[in-house]
């Protein structure tokens, strides 16, 4: 029978722990492939990992689960960014590690500054590194563009930089060089991907995520200025729009492979109860009161976490007829989250790990479902479906 379901299931903690697959991971994708290696259900891989290429990503997929993973199949968290063509025509800096230039030219960006090319034009600006700073005064920047916004694609290796540059760039309006009698506001447009504070690779302890880098960021521009920093965007989990655009593909998949039965159900398995617990709850709101054109439900600033511009452009990209009734979320104990029975547990959400422009609602980070690992997972999404 056609499957009328679909999965998105995260990387780092479901089906991976830095680089080593987790040992439940194969054997959940052998039950939901075919003999011949085909998957049976639509699947999506929906990640925050942000430093690398969707084509490497499903290679290392690929590799890890033992079947063919295509780059269309994986969502990292600046892909949903194709869809904001109104900044594809900026000089915007872009910050983070890997190829983020070509990240940027792949998701339609025109005109792109690394922080090294600006600290390498703007010598004088990255005073921290003692070994960095020039030995004698550089002549000045000429013919340097404007730059005209940012893009937060990830956590980059030297913090001190970035952060002193990215508040360089705020506080002269795209124009390092300058000295602005008054602080421009409101800022340059802001487009940050992965606000996850934390994530699991094979330290025992989780590792400081993107979501820290913004929250440091965030709390210098106010100390500096007085001033909120405001986001035009925040993408990847938890946002809406990253589930959104995770659905389109689920419902375009499905059209590939000619399975007539309408898709209901979306099945969201993850390790973190703020990226992926939150985010599916969170979306599974937006589709109950999509009735209702609540499509902010459970957002505190409406113009920021799901930006209006994102859910016109993917309503217009929505080419097939939105089925879609649920979302619901599935806790692993392989990363992040740890269930252990002998220890009292703290209350979920005792300490809010959430990004600042997200509500603190305790009930959106209570999984519908824990489960040991993924082919647990796997296995009580089939057994709900009456899937064999």
């Amino acid at each position: 029978q056609p499957p009328d379901f679909g999965f998105l299931f995260d990387v780092d903690g479901v089906l991976v722990r830095g680089s080593q697959p987790v040992p439940a991971a194969r054997r959940a994708f052998q039950r939901l492939a075919d003999g011949g290696g085909r998957l049976r259900v639509p699947v999506v891989f929906l990640t925050n990992a942000g430093n690398c290429l969707r084509s490497a990503k499903a290679r290392e997929l690929s590799q890890a689960l033992g079947l063919q993973v295509s780059p269309e199949q994986v969502i990292l968290s600046h892909s949903p960014l194709q869809l904001f063509s109104q900044f594809h025509q900026r000089c915007m800096l872009v910050a983070g590690q890997g190829p983020v230039v070509e990240n940027a030219h792949n998701l339609g960006f025109k005109h792109v500054i690394t922080i090294d090319a600006l600290r390498k034009a703007y010598p004088l600006l990255d005073m921290v590194d003692l070994s960095r700073r020039p030995k004698e005064l550089p002549p000045p920047t000429t013919g340097f563009p404007t730059i005209e916004g940012v893009i937060l694609f990830g956590e980059p290796v030297r913090w001190e930089t970035s952060l002193q540059l990215i508040a360089d760039v705020l506080l002269s309006n795209g124009n390092p060089g300058a000295e602005l009698q008054d602080v421009p506001y409101p800022h340059l447009p802001i487009l940050a991907c992965n606000m996850d504070l934390l994530w699991m690779a094979e330290a025992k302890m989780p590792r400081f995520g993107h979501g820290t880098f913004l929250l440091c960021l965030e709390s210098i521009y106010k100390k500096v200025t007085g001033r909120e920093l405001k986001y035009e965007a925040l993408i990847g989990k938890p946002s809406p729009v990253t589930y959104r655009f995770a659905q389109y593909l689920i419902l375009q998949q499905a059209q590939q492979q000619g399975w007539k039965a309408p898709i209901r159900r979306l099945y969201a398995v993850g390790d973190n109860p703020m990226s992926d617990v939150y985010g599916a709850n969170l979306y599974n709101n937006y589709l109950k009161s999509a009735q209702q054109s609540q499509a902010q439900a459970g957002l505190k600033r409406s113009p920021q976490a799901a930006s209006p511009q994102a859910e016109v452009s993917l309503e217009l990209r929505n080419d097939c007829s939105n089925t879609v009734e649920s979302c619901e979320s599935i806790l692993v104990c392989t990363g992040v989250y740890r269930h252990n029975s002998d220890v009292p547990k703290e209350p979920v959400g005792t300490v809010f790990h959430g990004h600042r422009d997200f509500c603190f609602d305790p009930s959106l980070l209570e999984a519908s479902h824990i489960v040991q690992d993924v082919d647990d997972a796997v296995q009580l999404a089939f057994k709900k479906e009456n899937w064999s």
